[in-house]
């Protein structure tokens, strides 16, 4: 028999008997409460961060591709479709789609209101599964086959400024000379959240831009393209730019809209720096914890010195109790964590105000790796800690130990 493993177990198991139990539960609530923090941090963390995402990507891109232009407006330099950089784009293995669209800057004129807004114009390629998520009110519209569509989707925010409402019918504006005039059918209603996009965009058909600019059926004003892994979007941006023409111009989403990615980056700091602090505190306290314990057991230590233990044997004993403890803390915070997670994700409870998050709900997103990792460096650091406090023992003196009462 293990002697280490024996009296390890023989002090974890003396319950209610010694103080050490007390500090036992205390050091196993300080590793689950620590540990359901990190868990519920990141699972909320990475829903926000993707439930923004997927909200920016509904409406934009991950990367356009557009003709350089001096124009600080809107309005895009029409640019023809290519089948050789179609071609390309389409043996990317990095590139999950490729779409075509067009902005124009207009006029929304209802009854009583106006509001300025760029429209949007997408083809019948669309993917709406992607939008699907935004739509509160109505339906995507269809486009037709020999002209254009004059149904739209509005947002929210647009609706009520305009005092509009589905189905309605609704006069848009071109200033361009001539100015051009349009009376459209709001179909759909939709609602991101982002004031970015809630205010200004409008969704209707190319087909539409190409009728009041005078355009070709294969002119367009960009190129959108989708990633199959957005982490690869730099690379990819300057793939692009090195081996697309000059006169094209490369714009990932990370600098049409820099201020949401620069807040995920701060929200990656903060995250840092929590998690420091966490296991910071789950440290002390275990480091406290087994300082108490072999406190209590100087008795003990001392008579296993004087039958000729090792120093090694008995920090061994002190090492597999703590170990314990940590398995039990995370098993427990696991328990806790994902547990809160779950009633969040399924019942909604915590509400937020979308006017300042972009969202009406706390979200949860379950990385199953990331919780996995968690535990593991969890485990992986406070578990080297622990040898620390152990090295206490070999300064105990086997005389002046046995002194005190057991």
């Amino acid at each position: 028999m293990n002697i280490a493993v024996y009296l390890a177990n023989k002090i974890q198991n003396t319950r209610n008997q010694t103080f050490s139990s007390l500090i036992i539960k205390v050091g196993i609530a300080s590793v689950a409460l620590g540990l359901s923090a990190l868990l519920i941090s990141f699972s909320v963390l990475f829903g926000f961060k993707n439930t923004i995402k997927n909200k920016l990507f509904s409406i934009s891109s991950h990367i356009q591709v557009s003709k350089i232009t001096l124009n600080r407006s809107f309005e895009e330099v029409s640019m023809t479709i290519n089948s050789e950089i179609n071609s390309y784009l389409a043996k990317n293995p990095e590139i999950s789609t490729v779409n075509v669209a067009a902005n124009k800057s207009a006029i929304l004129k209802s009854e009583t209101e106006i509001a300025g807004v760029v429209l949007k114009g997408i083809d019948r390629n669309f993917n709406w599964s992607t939008f699907d998520m935004n739509l509160s009110e109505g339906k995507v519209f269809q486009h037709k086959d020999t002209t254009y569509s004059n149904d739209i989707l509005i947002s929210r925010k647009l609706k009520d400024q305009l005092n509009v409402k589905l189905n309605d019918e609704i006069l848009i504006y071109f200033i361009q000379d001539p100015p051009r005039a349009r009376k459209l059918h709001i179909t759909g209603i939709y609602e991101t959240g982002i004031e970015e996009i809630d205010q200004n965009y409008i969704i209707g058909d190319i087909n539409l831009i190409r009728k009041i600019n005078g355009w070709n059926d294969n002119e367009i004003g960009h190129y959108e393209i989708y990633l199959k892994d957005f982490s690869h979007l730099d690379q990819v941006a300057a793939q692009l730019a090195d081996d697309l023409p000059q006169d094209y111009q490369i714009s990932p989403i990370t600098k049409m809209l820099p201020q949401f990615f620069e807040w995920f980056n701060l929200l990656d700091r903060n995250i840092i720096l929590v998690i420091i602090l966490i296991i910071a505190v789950a440290s002390f306290n275990m480091i406290s914890v087994l300082l108490i314990m072999i406190m209590e057991r100087t008795p003990m230590i001392g008579l296993l010195k004087s039958i000729g233990a090792l120093n090694s044997l008995i920090r061994g004993i002190f090492i597999r109790n703590g170990l314990k403890i940590i398995i039990k803390g995370l098993l427990a915070g696991n328990i806790i964590g994902l547990g809160l997670c779950f009633i969040q994700d399924k019942f909604k409870l915590l509400h937020l105000d979308p006017e300042n998050y972009y969202m009406s709900f706390v979200p949860v997103e379950w990385n199953w790796p990331v919780f996995m990792i968690v535990n593991v460096v969890t485990l992986l650091i406070i578990g080297m800690i622990l040898i620390i406090p152990t090295f206490v023992t070999s300064r105990i003196s086997p005389v002046e130990a046995l002194k005190y009462k057991d």
